[in-house]
């Protein structure tokens, strides 16, 4: 909301007045609560982005109003807050988000006063990564990344040490794209949700047993139609796919490093060249709230095809599926003909 100067015609008490009134306009609108602290004796739920949103839609059902702070289309990592969206995160009586995905988020949870906070990070453990243009040879799958995976240990420093999504040497945030540690944080978002809501606690448990069950099922999948490849390395548009390289054996090549809009040096460009021949690549793969363009320069310098390998950050009209589980199923198609599996 613009609020200019105030003229000589304008008393200050106006001003103060009249802002007052706005904001308390955007949080009805936001927020209707009810005495009980719910609106329409729903939970209301503020995500993050679209992999949060889904987890609180599933496992919350019929008992939460869930709204998202990054919308269709747009690419989370950029986001910036309207005064409006401020506003509601105030009046949210649960937040989910990943810390360190969204700088603004961060931000404005941090100043929002809201009790129920759950940060997804903390629900799995994150990994480092590293950068594209740090891979030396091509040791970035097998079993060495498992090890401690269905362990809970080292939260407390995920918080602390403050690690950013542009900083590529630090820890990964893209757990939601390894289906197990997506039902990792699948089972503690069903606990914070029971918590904050003890009245229907039954239900919250049923549905997180029914989303991690399926959770369960795609990661067969993955694993059964990963397993014997002609190849096993891939090149994508940026690193966020190496929780889900590590699971399944996979060899991740980024164009660009943890961040999308990284621009890959050219003695980057000449190593993926290189790998492209030497591990008999077939494609390159872009995704789609991402620019394309390096994608499709590299795949028409190499002669290779090109394809979309969805990073799930958001769903769009060009996501190649309606949901989350339809969209990792998109995936492994993708990666299934890219990889060339018998």
């Amino acid at each position: 909301m613009n609020v200019r100067r105030p003229s000589r015609l304008i008393s200050t008490a106006a001003i103060a007045g009249a802002t007052s009134a706005a904001l308390l306009a955007l949080s009805a609108c936001g927020s209707s609560n009810a005495a009980d602290g719910k609106s329409n004796g729903k939970l209301d739920v503020v995500a993050s982005f679209y992999p949060m949103q889904y987890l609180a839609e599933q496992i919350g059902g019929e008992h939460v109003n869930v709204d998202t702070l990054t919308k269709p289309g747009v690419e989370p990592h950029d986001l910036e807050l309207s005064p409006k969206q401020t506003v509601e995160l105030g009046n949210a009586d649960m937040i989910l988000y990943l810390k360190d995905l969204q700088p603004a988020v961060d931000k404005a949870i941090g100043q929002s006063g809201v009790k129920t906070v759950v940060d997804a990070a903390t629900l799995t453990k994150l990994e480092a990564h590293g950068s594209s243009e740090d891979h030396e040879g091509h040791d970035h799958g097998g079993e060495e990344g498992h090890e401690g995976e269905a362990g809970h240990e080292g939260e407390e420093g995920h918080a602390e040490e403050g690690h950013s999504h542009e900083t590529e040497a630090g820890e990964d945030p893209h757990i939601w794209l390894d289906p197990v540690k997506y039902g990792e944080v699948a089972k503690g978002v069903g606990d914070a949700l029971a918590k904050a809501d003890p009245d229907h606690a039954a239900d919250y448990k049923k549905n997180t047993e029914e989303l991690v069950g399926k959770l369960d099922a795609l990661n067969k999948d993955f694993a059964d139609g990963l397993k014997n490849t002609e190849t096993k390395t891939f090149i994508t548009t940026h690193a966020a796919f190496g929780y889900l390289a590590e699971r399944y054996g996979l060899d991740q090549e980024a164009i660009s490093g943890l961040s999308p809009e990284a621009e890959p040096s050219p003695a980057r460009i000449k190593e993926l060249q290189e790998t492209a021949e030497h591990d008999k690549v077939s494609t390159i793969f872009f995704e789609t709230l991402a620019s394309d363009k390096t994608a499709k320069t590299l795949a028409k310098d190499t002669g290779l095809k090109t394809d979309v390998l969805d990073p799930l950050e958001g769903i769009t009209d060009k996501s190649k599926g309606a949901d989350y589980l339809e969209v990792m199923q998109s995936n492994l198609t993708a990666l299934k003909s890219a990889l060339g599996a018998k």
